[in-house]
């Protein structure tokens, strides 16, 4: 299955009621809002740094996001891609601590920043909202954790088919020549996600190319083929 997410909310306009505007009522939704101001970023804009001092959240509207961290040694991870009705920063308001990963616009976004001291006053007030906000919090971290533990039993080019065809599930656009992904990201944050290097990607991407599962160009790939990338994951499992 294809889907894409783009619309910032219906009452049924979220994917499973994963991101947290979802999980709000609709009256705690819009008094959350009501506290900040819209704010547009273009693409690849950055609209939070790693190791800055907090002092707003975002709530995204429209458009995707990537957030990624860069380690001591210069190596750049790809954590998590964030769309409509997630909440960027949330973390380092609370904690007070400075910002642990850096947020980019993958293509046009549009959201609504919340000073830090009206966002926590807001949740000091609201159990119910706190409450979300923790459950969030802990169905990232159990995904962070299945994913390391996933990881953990998976060659690398096992990972990519299984990034591949997480992307094909939530960012695929059917196009005649396949399913395109409509996020662009670069061979440095594919290696960043998988846990491996560019020079690996490339040569693993190069090796689909040939064997006619993706077509690739800049920042843009479309998969011929998701067939064979299951087949390959079901190898590994196997």
């Amino acid at each position: 299955m294809v889907a894409e997410r783009t619309r910032a909310w219906d009452d049924d306009g979220f994917d499973d009621a994963v991101p947290f505007l979802a999980r709000l009522e609709k009256e705690d939704r819009h008094a959350l809002l009501s506290l900040g101001r819209p704010l547009r970023y273009r693409t690849r804009a950055v609209l939070m740094y790693q190791a800055e001092p907090s002092a707003h959240v975002l709530l995204l509207l429209h458009g995707w996001t990537k957030v990624t961290a860069t380690a001591a040694n210069g190596y750049e991870a790809l954590l998590a891609l964030r769309g409509p009705g997630d909440i960027l920063g949330e973390g380092a308001a609370l904690s007070g601590r400075d910002r642990a990963a850096t947020v980019t616009a993958l293509e046009p976004v549009e959201a609504v920043v919340i000073d830090q001291g009206r966002f926590t006053s807001f949740l000091s007030d609201n159990a119910r909202v706190a409450l979300h906000l923790l459950s969030l919090s802990t169905d990232r971290q159990r995904t962070t954790d299945h994913r390391r533990l996933q990881w953990a039993a998976l060659t690398v080019r096992e990972r990519l088919a299984v990034l591949l065809l997480e992307l094909v599930r939530t960012h695929g656009h059917r196009t005649d020549e396949g399913v395109e992904l409509t996020v662009g990201l670069s061979q440095q944050e594919f290696a960043g996600s998988v846990g491996s290097s560019r020079e690996a990607v490339a040569r693993l991407l190069s090796e689909l190319r040939a064997r006619k599962v993706v077509v690739t160009r800049r920042r843009r790939i479309v998969v011929l083929r998701p067939d064979v990338l299951r087949r390959i994951v079901g190898e590994g499992a196997a």
